[in-house]
């Protein structure tokens, strides 16, 4: 999956080097949740969740949050805070290439690019959407 172009009203933003837009990261959420949807039924089911989100983009110093449920991710907006039972942090490029695809979120996670709080049978799982 490259730029992502048209989903969700979003732009192309596979320009590296400058730092992404608030408007760009939230496509990049909602770009999320329709791959999700488009898993198989199979996939979606073994990696169903039932969890509140918060995605905090240090480099924006901005929030947004989500609830997984019934296979989805569902409800995305900005948040005041990154309270959700999962809570990621990263960089705004990080989630634009996370999405895109052009981010692997194992190496993500291990070379600290991708903060990830939540239950190690949540992290198993969040791995398989992301």
């Amino acid at each position: 999956m490259s730029g992502l172009a048209g989903t969700r009203g979003g732009p192309d933003w596979e320009g590296a080097g400058r730092m992404a837009s608030v408007e760009e990261c939230e496509a990049a959420m909602w770009a999320l949740a329709e791959r999700i949807d488009g898993m198989d039924p199979d996939t979606r089911q073994r990696t169903v969740l039932d969890r509140s989100v918060t995605c905090h983009l240090k480099d924006l110093n901005v929030t947004f949050r989500g609830q997984f449920r019934d296979g989805g991710l569902h409800d995305i907006a900005r948040a005041d805070s990154a309270n959700g039972q999962i809570r990621l942090t990263m960089s705004s490029d990080d989630l634009l290439a996370l999405v895109a695809g052009s981010l692997n979120f194992g190496r993500a996670w291990a070379t600290g690019r991708l903060k990830v709080d939540a239950s190690v049978f949540d992290l198993i799982k969040l791995r398989a959407l992301l």
